[in-house]
């Protein structure tokens, strides 16, 4: 498919001769099989339309609500229960018999239930006597009302209590109970003690401090800064620039120094007038015996000719308090849990540690390192678990999120390495084991002469699978039900983004033109959505219409990593210059905010999935944690708070902290630093 631009096309061919899933470049969603699949979005078929065109008519029928339109039955409030034996339900205005329709039997039922897919979503009104087809999204609130909760998914039942009320600096009284007398009758101890301060006060042992005496100085000439009194009928008074003030050269007795001799006197006929000194000190031992300055009246002309036509207008001068500029953020301790002290070291990498990735269930953490191997450890008490020797530099990790595999996903070298990381019950590891079996490769992949894309092959060492690339891969992320995961390959031109699955063994490249270099690629948390980030840009593509959606303009040098929001309308984006952008897609293609963090490149950003929490990691040694909420009224802005920055981890080689990832239950942050190190913040 092509754009209009010419410059991004996705491939509309079949993943596979054989994969029912993968066709027309469509991607759709299989209620039972719970994964993705590809399904033909074509506008020439008239089944598609039919079904559009019924479900705007019931969804027209189901706006309309009761109140707003009168019933058609005439019978009036009379209960159908008096007519049950009999053919019809009652009368008419006019007093004549409303006959029943003719009910089909269970036979007739079950005929048009096999003919008629969206039978089951027919309901008959006993009232009017007719059959009425409700909506799907009648029926999924139907369905939530009979499990007992909220009819809408969006609404949270129970939010969290919000305390609106605020009580410093307030003058109400703690009891509504009246006045005392003793409150209106005068004290005598207070008579008591004014006795006693005026008896002190007389003798002389409280002294009060005395008023300053105001200076009976003045200005001769007036203070020309006040302009109250110098102001003329229909002009604004604008005082003269002061000259300047004698120095030590017009004194009439100078210092030696001052007195230039005749050789400087006579040199000074050799320089250009205008460089030469305007005054020429001279001394006299009296001030009786100084002649009168000869060129008084020329300067005192040129003075009033500059006042004259030197042209001057007034500046109001704005003040304004710095303080006031700066935006009213809410206090830390309002925005609490975030991380914010080093609880627990993770120590038993010999090389720096580059990526790090945490289980759905936030029990286990699964880290990767330059010293070629894969280790799991217990987050809660720190242990490592398990240790795969890979024998390459282990550059990213990225744990399945379905709690019902636990597979890892990890770039050794050039390659991709699915691992089973041997958690959970014996049932759960079966079902990986099973899911990393491969046998024999298709001879079709190698089908026209074209190599595939990429060979699945197993692992000799391990048990598991190596996804063989025709170049380096960069990145690997994970689609949110666990059986699509994608590859980024930054100078694979055509191949520079893959899609994979798990589940059938199979590999496919959706693009055929991307505008940049690929830096990143991730699945939308819960829509049809993929996002590609390249040195400049973030394209959104729709995977189930094949196509371009939105262009996101960062203005960063080079983009470094990227993260989703859970709600799935955020987007943050980490640079090689040190700088976060926040994006907004309902609201702008440009970013939202632009946040100058760090000092060096920033090697990660990451969203926490539960609490309203964001963090960069980078190469300065430091992670930065802040506040993002994110609010459902469109109309307000997210609210973006720097909290914490974290430090602990020293530099090796010039490089600091290299990934940072939270905690899917808990407020905690988990660093991997270039010291091989992993340090987890907690409140």
């Amino acid at each position: 498919m092509g754009h209009s631009d010419g410059e991004h096309e996705l491939e509309g061919d079949d993943l596979s001769a054989d994969d029912s899933s993968w066709s027309d470049g469509v991607w759709s969603e299989d209620d039972d099989e719970d994964s993705l699949s590809f399904e033909d979005s074509g506008e020439g078929s008239g089944s598609g339309s039919d079904a559009e065109s019924d479900e705007a008519a019931a969804a027209e029928e189901s706006d309309s609500s009761e109140d707003e339109v009168a019933p058609r039955n005439t019978v009036g409030d009379v209960p159908l229960e008096w007519y049950k034996d009999e053919e019809h339900i009652g009368y008419d205005i006019d007093g004549r018999k409303i006959k029943k329709r003719d009910r089909e039997g269970r036979i007739e039922a079950y005929l048009r239930n096999a003919d008629d897919a969206k039978n089951w979503r027919k309901i008959y009104d006993e009232y009017n006597d007719e059959e009425v087809q409700i909506t799907k999204e009648e029926a999924k609130i139907i369905s939530r009302l009979l499990k007992g909760k909220t009819p809408h998914a969006n609404v949270d039942p129970y939010p969290d209590y919000v305390d609106w009320f605020e009580y410093e600096d307030k003058g109400h009284p703690l009891s509504s109970a009246p006045e005392p007398k003793r409150r209106f009758v005068p004290s005598k101890w207070e008579q008591k003690k004014v006795v006693k301060l005026v008896r002190a006060i007389r003798n002389g042992w409280i002294k009060f401090d005395k008023p300053k005496e105001e200076s009976n100085l003045y200005l001769l000439w007036g203070d020309e800064n006040d302009t109250a009194d110098n102001k003329r009928h229909g002009l604004s008074y604008i005082p003269a620039p002061k000259p300047n003030l004698p120095g030590h050269e017009e004194s009439y007795n100078p210092s030696v120094e001052y007195i230039p001799t005749q050789e400087e006197i006579d040199s000074y006929q050799l320089m250009y007038e205008e460089d030469r000194p305007k005054f020429i000190p001279k001394r006299f031992e009296s001030l009786r015996s100084v002649p009168a300055y000869e060129k008084a009246l020329r300067e005192g002309f040129d003075r009033c000719l500059d006042l004259y036509l030197c042209p001057r207008a007034r500046k109001k001068r704005i003040n304004i308090d710095p303080e006031s500029l700066k935006p009213k953020l809410p206090s830390k301790k309002d925005l609490r849990p975030y991380p914010k002290t080093c609880y627990l070291e993770f120590k038993g990498h010999t090389s720096p540690v580059k990526s790090i990735s945490v289980e759905t269930t936030g029990q286990w953490l699964a880290s990767g390192s330059c010293d070629g191997t894969i280790r799991v450890w217990e987050v809660e008490t720190g242990r490592c678990l398990k240790v795969w020797n890979v024998g390459g530099d282990v550059r990213h990790i990225a744990w399945n999120p379905s709690p019902d595999r636990p597979i890892l996903a990890a770039i050794v070298g050039h390659d991709l390495l699915l691992i089973n990381a041997e958690v959970g019950s014996e049932e759960v590891q079966m079902r990986a084991k099973e899911l990393l079996k491969i046998g024999e490769m298709d001879p079709q992949d190698d089908a026209d002469g074209k190599k595939p894309a990429v060979r699945w092959m197993k692992h000799e060492k391990i048990d598991g699978i190596t996804l063989i690339h025709h170049k380096a891969v960069s990145s690997v992320d994970w689609h949110f039900k666990g059986d699509y995961f994608t590859t980024v390959v930054p100078s694979g031109d055509t191949r520079a983004v893959l899609l994979h699955q798990l589940t059938k063994k199979h590999s496919h490249h959706p693009f055929r033109k991307l505008p940049g270099l690929p830096v990143a690629a991730t699945f939308h948390p819960n829509q049809k959505m993929f996002f590609v980030a390249t040195k400049k840009f973030v394209q959104v593509y729709d995977l189930q219409k094949a196509q371009l959606v939105k262009k996101l303009e960062s203005g960063l040098r080079e983009i470094s990593s990227i993260s989703i929001h859970p709600g799935g309308d955020n987007v943050i984006v980490g640079s090689k210059d040190g700088k976060l952008c926040w994006f907004d897609t309902d609201l702008s293609t440009r970013p939202y905010k632009t946040l100058k963090v760090h000092s060096k490149d920033i090697t990660n950003v990451t969203f926490h999935r539960k609490y309203p929490l964001f963090a960069s990691s980078s190469e300065d040694c430091t992670a930065y944690v802040c506040h993002g909420m994110v609010y459902s009224d469109l109309n307000q802005n997210p609210l973006i708070v720097p909290l914490e920055i974290l430090r602990g981890h020293s530099s090796s080689d010039g490089r600091g902290v290299l990934d940072c990832k939270f905690h899917p239950k808990q407020p905690w942050l988990f660093t991997a630093g270039a010291d091989s190190v992993i340090r987890l913040y907690c409140d």
